[in-house]
């Protein structure tokens, strides 16, 4: 099959891209630009690469041209200039949804947040929201892929624990009374993604795909330490606190450690998704648990 993968040189995409090309599928990795952690996807063998920005429709069409399926895996989790959450997820899907029907294609596959609603006070879920409702009325077979929390080489959670616990083993839990997270590996992910895919499965259904482990995100903190030789001291501060911390680091950094947004998932909890939906056929389940191992295998050194 030819399958094109928006944000495909992103945490999931690029994943995603990988499987499929080790499957011998044709892949279409469309990207705005390069992401550093995994330079060699963009000359992957059996892979080509497009350099565009999820709004622009002529391009998209002409890159999914000839192509049976779309992940659309592009997303952002903080607003950064011309970066907005309505430009990537709103403009951005809709661009998407428009080029796949001009394309002629078949099937269209839409990586979501597992809280994304509407009317909920925050821009990001409800982009993200926005964003499925998009597909689901777009009349194209399709499936959404509600996530959560997700982990592997090359993540944000993994690689930002590893930093903190090696360079500074001081952490602060996200509110007094923590809320679960459903961690889910990459290769679980993946693995829904390409039934849906390639498979056909899954069609006009809007799963949620999260882990087989509800922990706070401090038991995920100790694990990584554990994981790494690490000691790390857990002590708790108010959800302020965090919101504070993430707006200035917003500011300063190009990569903060934390978002404004990341801070509103973990506040209400990443383990069940909003609203309800269609549960996983048990043989698509995600069964891996955050073990030593996994972790070892998702950070670097």
């Amino acid at each position: 099959m030819r399958i094109a993968v928006t944000g495909g040189t992103g945490f999931i995409g690029r994943h995603l891209s990988r499987t499929l090309v080790d499957a011998g599928h044709t892949v279409v990795i469309i990207a705005r630009g390069e992401d550093r952690r995994d330079p060699g996807i963009r000359s992957l063998p059996g892979a080509t690469f497009v350099s565009c920005t999820t709004d622009d429709e002529s391009r998209l069409a002409s890159a999914f041209a000839g192509c049976e399926a779309v992940a659309h895996c592009a997303g952002i989790n903080r607003e950064r200039g011309e970066q907005t959450y309505e430009r990537v997820h709103v403009r951005g899907t809709a661009a998407v949804v428009q080029a796949a029907r001009t394309a002629g294609v078949r099937r269209l596959v839409l990586v979501s947040f597992l809280r994304a609603r509407s009317a909920c006070g925050s821009a990001y879920h409800e982009s993200k929201w926005a964003a499925e409702e998009l597909v689901r009325s777009s009349g194209l077979a399709h499936t959404i892929i509600k996530e959560g929390i997700t982990y592997g080489r090359g993540d944000h959670m993994l690689d930002h624990l590893s930093r903190t616990v090696r360079l500074f083993p001081l952490f602060a839990t996200v509110g007094v009374h923590e809320r679960p997270l459903r961690p889910v590996a990459v290769a679980d992910t993946v693995r829904v993604l390409q039934a849906a895919l390639v498979d056909g499965r899954l069609t006009n259904q809007t799963v949620a795909a999260t882990g087989p482990e509800a922990i706070p995100l401090s038991e995920v903190v100790r694990r990584v330490a554990r994981a790494l030789g690490r000691r790390v001291a857990i002590v708790p501060a108010p959800i302020l606190t965090h919101y504070a911390l993430a707006w200035t680091l917003e500011r300063v950094f190009s990569t903060p450690l934390v978002s404004l947004a990341q801070v509103r998932m973990l506040a209400e909890g990443i383990s069940e998704p909003l609203p309800p939906c269609d549960p996983l056929p048990d043989d698509l389940a995600p069964r891996s648990r955050l073990t030593p191992e996994l972790i070892r295998a998702g950070v670097d050194g």
